[in-house]
């Protein structure tokens, strides 16, 4: 990260992303439109659902074929389980440690050993569910275009309620938990972009829709979305073409759909120190356990809900078309658009990540809270911006003390 301060001015923020490209879009050009879930889920170990939901809603579209009932049920229940997995993870391991001034989550163990415990606990009963409907914790293997290659049974998934049901009083205190922590005084002005559907709390479906007034369907994005290359990253950048840079994530779902919410979780926010919108991107961790909560819900109303479909997919005939798809993952809005020849292979292919679509904001973001904090020691301001990056969940922040801070001053 490369800052430029004039005076007691920041100037300029770069945040240089120096992964190199992996060209999962090139990877896909030639092959069959239904191995598209398979290999896109090796994008990601920690969010392989919501690759795979994206991909295969994508050529759902393209193919005029749309899922209902039970199988829709079990993808639902298949994202709870990411959403548990992902963002237990992220508060538990990653970001807490930051709020209480420890180096990892094996320092903050040793003081917290039963928080952390639980924590791991919950965690685990996220892998569960993904195992019990998609095979296989990492990368699962039951996922197909039009549905599921098996079907669980109804006592499959039955087997899970317990571990739910102790989860539900683990998630309600890991919210207690995280909301007691000291949050800077910091609001982001970002444009908040997430599905939005009629009656749920977004995971697979819904329109596209903003705090500042957009509202499309998922197969206009490109239309409205601009993705481009930065000399000093190998990140793309992504912003609107009407106004600039936006944010995706728990903030923006929780900003969009607070009113789809169980009143019960709503009630529980408002304990947890919430209004209806959250600016404060170092509040993200609160809204994540909201999401969490909500999963767990969503997870054990669907179970109780569950019968076994007839048959685990519905037939998919490919055609020469084009077909989007856009689904929340943990960290926002994963975006697939695929074109399909007439053999059912993949002509073209684009995705975006949700990283790649809130890297301009992190660094805009960045510019403002870097400011107010000038005055603090390069090694403190390192461990401030470390904390803040991590407010958005990118796929770097996996990493500890993975910052190399330069400041440049004049």
């Amino acid at each position: 990260m490369k800052i430029k301060v004039l005076g007691n001015r920041v100037a300029d923020v770069k945040l240089r992303i120096y992964e190199p490209p992996r060209f999962f879009e090139g990877l896909l050009r030639g092959r069959h439109f239904t191995e598209a879930p398979d290999i896109t889920a090796r994008i990601c170990g920690i969010c392989p659902v919501a690759y795979q939901m994206s991909a295969i809603h994508a050529m759902e579209a393209a193919c005029g074929v749309e899922v209902d009932g039970p199988i829709r049920d079990l993808r639902r229940l298949l994202y709870c389980g990411e959403w548990i997995e992902s963002h237990v993870l992220h508060i538990a391991m990653l970001h807490a440690p930051d709020f209480l001034g420890y180096a990892s989550a094996l320092d903050m163990a040793k003081d917290h050993p039963e928080t952390v415990t639980r924590a791991l606990q919950l965690k685990k009963i996220g892998n569960g569910i993904v195992a019990c409907v998609g095979g296989r914790e990492i990368h699962p293997v039951n996922v197909r275009v039009g549905g599921f290659y098996r079907a669980p049974a109804k006592r499959d998934l039955l087997g899970l309620v317990p571990g739910l049901e102790a989860a539900h009083e683990i998630a309600r205190d890991l919210l207690k938990w995280v909301s007691t922590f000291s949050f800077p005084d910091f609001e982001t002005d970002a444009e908040f972009v997430a599905l939005r559907h009629p009656d749920e709390y977004p995971f697979n479906e819904g329109r596209l829709v903003s705090t500042k007034g957009l509202d499309i369907p998922v197969a206009d994005f490109e239309k409205h979305v601009i993705e481009e290359h930065v000399a000093h990253s190998n990140a793309l950048h992504a912003h609107l073409a009407e106004r600039g840079p936006y944010f995706v994530g728990p903030l923006a779902r929780y900003n969009i759909n607070f009113d789809r919410l169980p009143a019960g979780i709503r009630t529980q926010a408002s304990d947890a120190g919430l209004g209806s919108t959250v600016k404060n991107p170092f509040k993200s961790i609160v809204v994540r356990a909201v999401e969490v909560l909500y999963a767990v819900e969503e997870a054990l109303r669907i179970i109780r809900d569950y019968e076994p479909p007839v048959r685990p997919f519905v037939e998919v005939t490919p055609r020469p078309a084009t077909g989007a798809g856009c689904t929340e993952a943990p960290r926002g809005i994963l975006y697939h658009r695929y074109r399909l020849g007439p053999d059912g292979l993949i002509a073209d292919a684009r995705i975006v990540p949700p990283t790649s679509q809130n890297q301009k904001i992190i660094e805009d973001d960045l510019k403002r809270f870097v400011e107010a904090h000038l005055a603090l020691p390069d090694d403190q301001l390192t461990l401030r911006c470390e904390q803040a990056i991590r407010n958005y969940d990118p796929c770097i922040s996996c990493a500890t003390h993975f910052l190399k801070l330069d400041v440049e001053r004049e």
